[in-house]
């Protein structure tokens, strides 16, 4: 009997999903169901874990998949964590998570093989199988969300490192002074990330209120803290020229730190999600400058930059894309 059903965990700090699908003929999967329940309430990671695997069982039972046609189970997960012991090792996002054996609960309690990476590889494997990078087989994904990290495809495998730490771009330092992402001012993370891109605006606003100029989107000091990526990004959208200049900061130091990937890695194609994806065309002029100006012009004429192609599905097709254990 063909084992072509698969489970995707994606445990997250927010919430837990739990997802069925199914690898179809050409490569591709079908996601089936999906369920999910916030992560706090599942009580102890065990708990949780124990949790997830009851109800990725439920999905099979709904959907009338025998146990028989389970060909894996793969759970996405922030790190930092141990993808060969199958350990989650304290997570940021995931309080109380101190070496929780993930691997070994759910595979106990599932009995099919389980596969453990961090959010980051995941969605790598999910967009170089399924997305943007279907073909390619030197590749970078880039998350820019809430954070910012890297999966790395390297001739034709996923490259995760001696302990699950490649990729972690986001800790490079890209000027002396500057927003501050992965506790570092002037990091990658810090320049190119949701919060970094209301860091920046909160400077810009700042200088222009204090000068005595309105700010449409940010009309006082005190809704500065409430400054976000969506709110600049849709005053930039409508042509305001303040929130313009802080994607176009944005876009160049993105630049900056994907001319440090082109010369170090030599890919053939960076697919970045989430903030690129939804805001391309505020970030990609300054981002294509800083690249000519940095990066060696033969990687670089090599090397495409595009938009991850998976969309919000991402994280379901990231959890089901380590399953297939293709990578």
């Amino acid at each position: 009997m063909e084992k072509n059903f698969l489970l995707g965990l994606d445990v997250g700090g927010t919430k837990c999903a739990c997802i069925l699908g199914a690898a179809v003929s050409g490569g591709g999967i079908e996601i089936l169901d999906k369920v999910k329940f916030p992560t706090a309430e599942a009580g102890t990671p065990r708990q949780c874990l124990e949790r997830m695997a009851e109800l990725g069982l439920e999905l099979c039972s709904r959907h009338g998949v025998a146990h028989e046609r389970l060909r894996g189970c793969g759970v996405s997960c922030g790190g930092p964590l141990d993808s060969r012991r199958g350990v989650i090792q304290s997570p940021p996002n995931l309080p109380g998570w101190d070496e929780v054996p993930a691997v070994d609960i759910l595979g106990g309690r599932l009995g099919i093989p389980v596969r453990l990476q961090n959010d980051a590889n995941a969605g790598a494997v999910a967009e170089w199988k399924f997305g943007a990078g279907r073909g390619v087989r030197n590749m970078v994904f880039l998350t820019f969300g809430t954070g910012l990290g890297a999966g790395l495809i390297l001739d034709g495998r996923l490259y995760s490192g001696i302990g699950d730490s490649a990729g972690e771009c986001g800790h490079i330092r890209l000027a002396p002074f500057g927003p501050v992402g992965f506790g570092k001012a002037g990091s990658f993370e810090g320049f190119c990330s949701g919060g970094g891109i209301a860091q920046l605006a909160a400077v810009r606003v700042r200088e222009q209120l204090q000068l005595g100029n309105r700010v449409a989107w940010c009309p006082s000091p005190e809704a500065i803290p409430g400054l976000n990526a969506k709110i600049v990004g849709d005053a930039a959208g409508a042509g305001d020229p303040l929130a313009l200049a802080v994607y176009a900061e944005c876009g160049a130091y993105l630049g900056r730190g994907l001319a440090v990937l082109i010369d170090l890695l030599n890919p053939e194609l960076i697919v970045i999600g989430s903030v690129f994806a939804r805001s391309e065309s505020l970030l990609r002029p300054a981002m294509e400058r800083s690249i000519a100006e940095e990066a060696l012009p033969g990687a670089a004429a090599r090397c495409r930059v595009v938009p991850a192609a998976l969309g919000e599905a991402i994280g379901d097709y990231a959890a089901l894309a380590l399953a297939l254990g293709e990578y």
